[in-house]
């Protein structure tokens, strides 16, 4: 992977991680059109920056983040984000294979935008507008949905986890809000997992992910600059999606995804993917 490709890679990881139209495809689909090389390191750094993400949420909601008295706040993301965890760890080998599909992540795409054009209309009587009014039980629900994301690549964890919240009677900002703080520990959850305890094949031979970025420095070159442009993308993808939302709601991200699904399917068709 050259540098100029991890640079592409990471734009696509920050603009589209928080919204719901699936990070995980647009990346499947940037490295075929940009012919980026579907090998370990490459699987590895789609994974890695998404601390650069992270640390986007922590920097715009720090006062949630840091407010270390309000203790509900981070328990209930750590039971939201046991299902991901358990089903994560169970289905890695499925997830893999089905990301190297990339058919199934074009039909995922159309599924998931079908569904985002209705979504306003399914849940028209929010009543709970901050987080302290999600209870246990509804965190928990919500961090169920976002199982749906892991089994299924393609669908978007943002996607799930906003119509877990939403159908939990969260108000769309809330859902998203409540998605992207679920977002910082099951993506932390993943990165730790595949730099420090997965073994990827390296070399003819068996690595932990961490030695594989510092196994060059064209690797740590690319896993730096990945994280610093995943963040700054980031920001911005988050702060528009919001004020997004707000006026417009889902229909238009759901289009986008069929309309997307539409055109890799026929892309994959004439075989030119």
């Amino acid at each position: 992977m050259t540098l100029f490709q991890s640079l592409i890679i990471a734009i696509v990881e920050g603009l589209t991680e928080f919204l719901p139209i699936s990070s995980t495809g647009h990346m499947v689909i940037a490295s075929s059109l940009f012919g980026i090389q579907d090998d370990s390191f490459t699987k590895l750094f789609e994974v890695a920056i998404q601390l650069g993400a992270i640390l986007a949420v922590v920097v715009i909601y720090w006062k949630k983040f840091i407010d270390f008295k309000s203790w509900q706040f981070y328990a209930k993301l750590a039971i939201a984000v046991v299902p991901a965890l358990i089903f994560g760890k169970l289905l890695d080998e499925t997830i893999d294979e089905k990301l190297g599909n990339p058919t199934f992540i074009a039909w995922m795409f159309i599924l998931g935008g079908i569904v985002l054009l209705f979504i306003d209309r399914f849940f028209q009587k929010a009543a709970i507008d901050s987080e302290e009014k999600i209870s246990y039980p509804k965190a928990f629900i919500t961090g169920l949905f976002q199982v749906l994301a892991v089994a299924l690549p393609g669908i978007s964890r943002s996607a799930a986890t906003i119509i877990g919240g939403m159908s939990q009677g969260l108000t769309r900002r809330l859902a998203a809000e409540f998605s992207f703080f679920l977002a910082v520990p099951t993506m932390a959850a993943a990165t730790g997992y595949s730099l420090f305890l997965k073994d990827w094949k390296f070399s003819g031979g068996m690595e932990k992910g961490y030695k594989i970025i510092l196994s060059s420095s064209d690797n740590t070159q690319a896993f730096i600059l990945g994280n610093i442009v995943a963040f700054i993308v980031a920001l911005l993808a988050i702060k528009f999606f919001i004020n997004f939302l707000q006026k417009h709601g889902f229909w238009v991200f759901g289009w986008y995804r069929i309309v997307a699904g539409g055109v890799l399917l026929a892309l994959l068709y004439a075989k030119m993917l």
